[in-house]
C-alpha cells in the first residue's frame, strides 16, 4: 500500500490521521513529543506496533528539543519526563513502553556523549525501529500464510494492518501474504465497535489491495461460524502475557469463544515485542477505559440518550487456551503455555 502510516520529514513526525479515514487522507504534523503523545491518546495513530514506532520518534523529538544549552544531567531529566508522558498516553499496548525503553537504552549506551550527539543517535534508533517493524510484519506474513488453507474464509477483528503498524501489518500481513499465494481467499471483516476500525480501516486497506472481502457487524460472527462460512480467524494483539493470555481490541474474546465452540483455528499475529514476560497473566494487564462519546455516537452523529451511563473498555483478554498459536516474526508458538513462550524467548536470544 502506497499510503504511509507514519513518516519522518524535515525534523518532524507526520502521522496519517486515522480518525479521518476513510473519508479523507490527511497527515497530522507532530513537532514535539507532547504532540506525539496527544496523537496516540486521541487515536490519530493506533495499533500497538504503530504507536511504539511513533513513540520512538517522539523520544527523538524530545531529545532535539532539549539538546541545546543543557547539561547532560538536565537533558536526561527532561528526556525522561517526555518519555513518561509518552508511556502514559495509552497503558495497554506494551509496544509503546517497550519502544521508549529501547530508546532510553540508547542514551545509557553513550554515557560520555553530549546531548546533540545523543539526539542524532536517538533519531537513527527510531528509524531503525521503524524499519525493523516493517521487516517483522513481512516475516509474520510469510510464516502465517502457511497456516491459511486454500480458498479460506478468514475472519479478522479490528484493524491489524499497515495502518496499525509501520507498514504491511500483522493479521492483515498474514492475509496479504496468503492472498499473494492464493487469490481465492475471502475475508470477513467485522466492523469493530466502537470507533469502527474494521469498517473504516480494515475494509479500506483490503479495498486498496484488491483482496476480496465482506464487511459484517460484530454480532454476525457467530452466525457465519455456525453456517460453516469461517475457516480460520486471524487477529492482532496489544500485549501477550507470559502465560499466553492475549489483550486485544474489545470483542476479541467473544470471537475466540465462538471460534472454540465451532472448532475453528484462532491465530494471534504479532511481533515478538508484543510479548511481555514481565506480565504474568491476563489479570495483570491494565485495561484502558475510554470516553463515553465513543459508545454513544461517532463523529457528529449521536444515537444514545443524553447523559446515558456507559462503560468503554478498549481491550479485553483472551485466555491462552483459546489461542491456537501465536504467529510471530520469530516463528509460530503454540500451544501457548509459560514454557512454550519461555522457550521461544530463549531461542530468539540465541539465534
Amino acid at each position: 500500500m502506497s499510503i504511509e502510516t507514519l513518516r519522518w520529514s524535515s525534523g518532524r513526525l507526520e502521522l496519517l490521521d486515522q480518525i479521518a479515514l476513510p473519508d479523507s487522507i490527511r497527515y497530522v504534523v507532530c513537532h514535539t513529543s507532547s504532540d506525539v503523545a496527544s496523537a496516540i491518546r486521541s487515536m490519530v495513530v493506533r495499533g500497538a506496533p504503530a504507536i511504539g514506532v511513533a513513540a520512538a520518534y517522539g523520544v527523538a523529538l524530545a531529545a532535539f528539543a532539549h539538546a541545546g544549552s543543557r547539561t547532560r544531567i538536565e537533558f536526561e531529566a527532561l528526556l525522561k519526563q517526555s518519555c513518561a508522558e509518552l508511556i502514559a498516553s495509552r497503558p495497554t499496548a506494551v509496544n509503546l513502553s517497550w519502544a521508549v525503553q529501547e530508546m532510553l537504552a540508547v542514551v545509557s549506551s553513550v554515557p560520555s556523549a553530549e546531548p546533540p550527539l545523543i539526539a542524532d543517535r536517538l533519531l537513527r534508533a527510531a528509524e531503525t525501529l521503524h524499519h525493523r517493524d516493517v521487516a517483522a510484519n513481512r516475516a509474520i506474513g510469510t510464516v502465517g500464510a502457511s497456516l491459511i488453507p486454500p480458498g479460506a474464509r478468514i475472519l479478522t477483528h479490528c484493524n491489524a494492518g499497515a495502518l496499525a503498524t509501520a507498514g504491511y501489518g500483522t493479521a492483515l500481513g498474514v492475509i496479504r501474504a496468503a492472498f499473494e499465494r492464493d487469490p481465492s481467499i475471502h475475508v470477513l471483516a467485522d466492523e469493530t465497535r466502537p470507533l469502527l476500525q474494521g469498517a473504516r480501516l480494515t475494509a479500506w486497506e483490503l479495498e486498496q489491495e484488491g483482496i476480496p472481502f465482506s464487511l459484517i457487524t460484530d454480532s454476525m460472527s457467530g452466525h457465519f461460524m455456525a453456517n460453516g462460512d469461517v475457516d480460520v480467524v486471524v487477529v492482532g494483539a496489544d500485549r501477550v502475557a507470559a502465560n499466553g493470555d492475549v489483550a486485544n481490541k474489545i470483542g476479541t474474546y467473544m470471537v475466540a469463544v465462538l471460534a472454540a465452540r465451532h472448532n475453528i483455528p484462532f491465530y494471534v499475529a504479532c511481533p515478538w515485542s508484543t510479548v511481555d514476560l514481565a506480565t504474568p497473566d491476563g489479570s495483570a494487564i491494565v485495561i484502558e477505559e475510554r470516553a463515553a462519546d465513543e459508545v454513544t455516537g461517532f463523529r457528529e452523529m449521536r444515537w444514545a440518550p443524553q447523559n446515558v451511563h456507559t462503560r468503554n473498555p478498549s481491550f479485553d483478554v483472551t485466555p491462552a487456551e483459546l489461542v491456537t498459536a501465536l504467529i510471530t516474526d520469530r516463528g509460530i508458538v503454540g500451544p501457548l503455555t509459560r514454557e512454550s513462550i519461555r522457550l521461544a524467548e530463549v531461542s530468539s536470544r540465541t539465534d
